[in-house]
């Protein structure tokens, strides 16, 4: 199950001071899905992993409120302006909250890459919450964002690469977009940089451009762990 825990949180924009729940522990099974989303035993962990100010909705994962987190010019005049009034419509759900971190991450300047990593959380807390629509909405801005990122060879490492390429060609399967997923997941193996510990998703980008499943077999899955994209 998933263990929480209270932390205390102090927002950098307007230094409200508020308690938060944070997941101490995962409750992964063990089964992944081809996305990399892990399926939860119980209480999901993901919307544990993210935290919202209640006062002006300013949201970042807990090392986001340290004390010396800097704000970017014009981050402030944002998170008022754009996100402190989507706090009327009643509590968050976490895919909500991930979708506020995103955004404020793209206003402090961070990398494409970590802001898609947030984006690809809100579409599986989606799943979570049952809301495809929604779910397919930060698939598309994810491929987007992690297409970005891949243009941009300098900001992802090189043994990145091959993973972050493959989870492009599996988010645009999964929205409905054949010929670009081919495309992506045919790019793959030019994109390896340890053949022996990356053959596997050399392997997952073939089965998943002519034979797509859903979930990884227990293999796959255990590969994946430590070269997992987001």
């Amino acid at each position: 199950m998933t263990m929480l825990r209270e932390i205390h949180l102090t927002c950098p924009i307007c230094h409200n001071a508020f308690r938060s729940l944070a997941a101490l522990s995962t409750n992964a099974s063990g089964a992944k899905r081809t996305d990399f989303h892990e399926r939860a035993v119980g209480t999901p962990a993901l919307p544990y992993l993210v935290h919202t100010c209640g006062r002006c909705a300013y949201s970042g994962c807990e090392e986001d409120f340290a004390g010396d987190t800097e704000i970017a010019p014009g981050v402030e005049g944002f998170v008022w302006g754009e996100l402190a009034p989507k706090l009327a419509r009643g509590p968050l759900t976490g895919s909500e909250k991930y979708e506020l971190a995103a955004m404020v991450a793209d206003r402090q300047g961070a990398a494409p890459r970590h802001i898609g990593d947030l984006m690809l959380r809100a579409a599986w807390c989606c799943v979570e919450e049952g809301d495809s629509e929604a779910e397919r909405y930060f698939r598309r801005h994810t491929a987007r964002t992690y297409e970005w990122a891949l243009a941009d060879r300098p900001g992802v490492p090189r043994s990145a690469r091959a993973v972050l390429t493959y989870l492009v060609g599996e988010l645009r399967r999964r929205i409905g977009d054949p010929l670009k997923a081919v495309e992506w997941f045919d790019r793959v193996p030019g994109e390896v940089s340890d053949p022996v510990a990356q053959a596997w998703v050399v392997e997952a980008a073939r089965r998943q451009r002519d034979e797509p499943r859903e979930w990884f077999d227990e293999r796959d899955a255990a590969a994946s762990r430590g070269s997992r994209a987001a």
